[in-house]
């Protein structure tokens, strides 16, 4: 088990009517004013904005408010808002919605604190906040972890670059989580969210690391977990087991838990960033659902014992001994038939990628040839044009 710093310190409201509690979680913050940041109409529409209003004007709190985060929040955006807080003393964001939300939020609270810096140089790694503002959420859409991640992933629309960025002050000061405000998300909505969850923890699992049953107990738990909560939820989408523990899942499966002694590389995340970046209509875990199975087909002889270990754990196959790649291959398409069962795409072609994309997608992924993904198999530009090409 390798050296690690766990440190988890957003605090989680769980449960049925939790979000009653926002206004005094805040006022208990010392806030003198707040952004309430959103995204297009759903939360708006279902009454939940003007709930959270109440809440805030209970505690004598002001507030000026945000629309308009979309999948892949946007930089323009995430501009608008820093000088909207700024014009306005805003000391506390916070962000209703899912991890578009959130992530922009955080990129607005960043920018914010930090006005010698461009706010894009963070997601470029030029730069690194060194302070925030304080933010928290209520959570709408399980499926980014961003509630209780260090991650922030915002998409330049203007070049279509989409980078995320680590850093202790993306953590939020609390997130509410409450199953019920999840009832109305679509089922391709909780497919994608099923997916996004539970890659978030099936990435870490194929990590390099040696040694961690404990933590691979616990990123086991997680995936078979999400993947029977993001299917019950799809079949009755006002299950509150399966809305809560796909929530749960959710928080769990992004803020380190699952690779503690491991390695940290979200190798298919970065390959899907280029997707949704060039093509920002992509639901990102639709793209992840695309690219999985061709990325494990191209690096599981590099890390046998580890998928084998993955077959026998989430999917309870018995290893053939005389043939234990037919093992791992039995499991990557039980994956790919689990993707199919939820109605995700397993192909390029299904998300209407178009073919002559795939090299500018892989000059992009690698940097223009200079950068190579970690893991068990590292992977340049040659590498990762493959496995578009597999996937298309």
């Amino acid at each position: 088990m390798n050296n690690f710093v766990y440190s988890a310190p957003t605090a989680v409201y769980f449960g049925k009517g939790e979000e009653e509690r926002v206004g005094k979680l805040i006022k208990d913050l010392g806030v003198k004013m707040v952004l309430i940041h959103y995204g297009t109409n759903s939360a708006k529409q279902s009454g939940l904005i003007d709930k959270v209003k109440s809440l805030l004007d209970a505690e004598n709190l002001k507030y000026t408010e945000l629309s308009g985060v979309v999948p892949n929040p946007e930089l323009s955006l995430v501009r608008k808002g820093i000088e909207l807080c700024t014009a306005e003393k805003v000391d506390f964001i916070l962000a209703v919605g899912g991890g578009s939300v959130i992530d922009s939020a955080k990129a607005i609270a960043n920018g914010v604190a930090n006005p010698e810096f461009d706010v894009w140089d963070f997601n470029l790694k030029k730069a690194a906040p060194v302070k925030t503002l304080k933010k928290g959420a209520i959570l709408t859409l399980s499926a980014a972890g961003s509630e209780m991640s260090s991650s922030c992933v915002i998409t330049n629309e203007k070049t279509g670059m989409k980078r995320g960025y680590n850093s202790p002050c993306n953590r939020l000061d609390f997130a509410i989580e409450n199953p019920e405000l999840t009832y109305t998300v679509s089922a391709y909505q909780t497919a994608c969210g099923a997916v996004d969850i539970a890659m978030h923890t099936i990435e870490r699992y194929f990590c390099k690391g040696e040694d961690t049953y404990l933590t691979d107990s616990i990123a086991e738990a997680v995936i078979r977990s999400v993947m029977k909560a993001g299917k019950d939820a799809i079949d009755n989408p006002t299950d509150y087991s399966a809305r809560a523990n796909m929530m749960w899942a959710s928080s769990l499966a992004h803020n380190d838990l699952t690779h503690c002694g491991r390695g940290f590389s979200l190798t298919v995340h970065q390959l899907e960033h280029e997707l949704s970046g060039m093509y920002p209509e992509i639901a990102h875990g639709a793209g992840l659902a695309a690219l999985w199975c061709s990325w494990a087909r191209y690096v599981y002889k590099d890390c046998m014992d580890r998928f084998l270990q993955f077959a026998e754990n989430i999917f309870s196959l018995k290893v053939n001994n005389e043939n234990p790649e037919k093992t791992v291959l039995d499991a990557i398409n039980l994956q790919e038939n689990y993707y199919k069962s939820i109605g995700m795409p397993t192909s390029l072609r299904e998300l209407n990628i178009k073919e002559n994309d795939l090299e500018e997608l892989a000059m992009r992924c690698s940097f223009g040839k200079t950068r190579i993904l970690d893991g068990y198999k590292k992977l340049g530009y040659d590498d990762i044009l493959t496995i578009y090409k597999m996937a298309y």
